[in-house]
């Protein structure tokens, strides 16, 4: 970590040519059919707030300080910010997130073998995640808006230093992510709010195909035959694998999207999606799109692996408990 964070603040950049933080990674996906189909939104919301580790929301800060290349005088209260922002909203989004993709799976389901708890093909898979990956940019544009923003700030919010220096990159500008949500509504209005989103669309829609059909995939592979459900070591694997091919789909335009959520705060540097792409390559060449994506990859298989385990695990305690209390 400590390397990662020297390696940070090596890389200075010209204002001009800066790289944005790159978002949060992408929320897990489903288990195998068999596991999906039997599933609904309230279960999915309380598996996954269950499960969620919180040791995973560290390592974003260090990928965002790679991407943003920042001075190297960063102060540990950003990575506060970060962690209260996604810790209080992150449920929620990944709870809609799982109804949509389990509930459309049910949906397909019932439309084509009059089941709604039939295993699903791999073509149904892939229709609920492309599903859940438009439905995501909705609620996931703002989350990432602000932490992005938050992010953003290497000085701690006070008054003397918000008078001072306003417009100088990393300055403070937002107390927290309630004060930050209400100056953007206030200076951008709801257009503002979802600045980044078609580059977020294009992140997340290959990047939730990338995620849940793979681990359901992998997770049938190495099950043994025979097998009712796969176990403890399967899922995790499954899942770390999952994490890592998301990871590395998602990053060119996690780049792209982290860029234009971070501009206009000191700043108006993009026009909109195609020109961040076009900027990024005549400054920084092809290589900009996949800066990052090491730390992504990385710390994508162990929290991914955590958290399909967790979904899982509790998703089975929940069903065991239903089926005992109500026989």
């Amino acid at each position: 970590m400590s390397q990662l964070l020297e390696a940070a603040g090596a890389e200075r950049g010209a204002l001009g040519a800066r790289t944005e933080p790159a978002g949060t990674p992408c929320p897990p996906g489903p288990g195998p059919g068999r596991a999906w189909g039997a599933s609904s939104c309230r279960t999915s919301w309380r598996a996954w707030w269950a499960e969620s580790p919180v040791w995973s929301r560290a390592i974003p800060w260090t990928r965002s300080r790679l991407v943003c290349k920042l001075d190297k005088d960063m102060e540990i209260h950003s990575s506060v910010f970060s962690l209260c922002t996604e810790m209080s909203l992150i449920g929620v989004y990944s709870s809609v997130v799982f109804g949509v993709f389990s509930n459309t799976q049910r949906f397909l389901s019932q439309l084509r073998h009059g089941d709604p708890d039939a295993a699903p093909s791999l073509g149904d898979m892939t229709l609920a995640s492309l599903v859940a990956g438009v439905i995501s940019v909705g609620i996931g544009t703002p989350v990432e808006l602000v932490k992005i923003r938050l992010q953003m700030q290497t000085q701690p919010y006070t008054k003397a230093n918000a008078k001072l220096n306003s417009t100088a990159p990393g300055s403070p500008v937002y107390r927290g992510p309630i004060h930050c949500l209400r100056i953007i509504l206030q200076k951008e209005g709801i257009p503002g709010m979802y600045r980044g989103n078609v580059a977020m669309l294009l992140r997340d829609v290959p990047g939730y195909c990338a995620y849940f059909v793979p681990y359901a995939v992998f997770c049938d592979w190495i099950t043994p035959h025979g097998s009712i459900a796969p176990n403890p070591f399967a899922i995790w694997v499954a899942g770390g694998v999952a994490g890592a091919v998301s990871w590395a789909v998602c990053t060119p335009m996690d780049v792209v999207k982290s860029r234009l959520q971070a501009d206009g705060v000191y700043s108006n540097q993009y026009k909109g999606t195609i020109d961040c792409m076009l900027q990024s390559y005549q400054n920084e060449g092809l290589k900009v799109f996949f800066r990052g994506l090491l730390v992504n990859t990385i710390r994508g298989f162990p929290s991914s692996a955590a958290m399909f385990l967790g979904y899982e695990l509790s998703l089975k305690a929940m069903k065991r408990y239903q089926s005992e209390t109500n026989p």
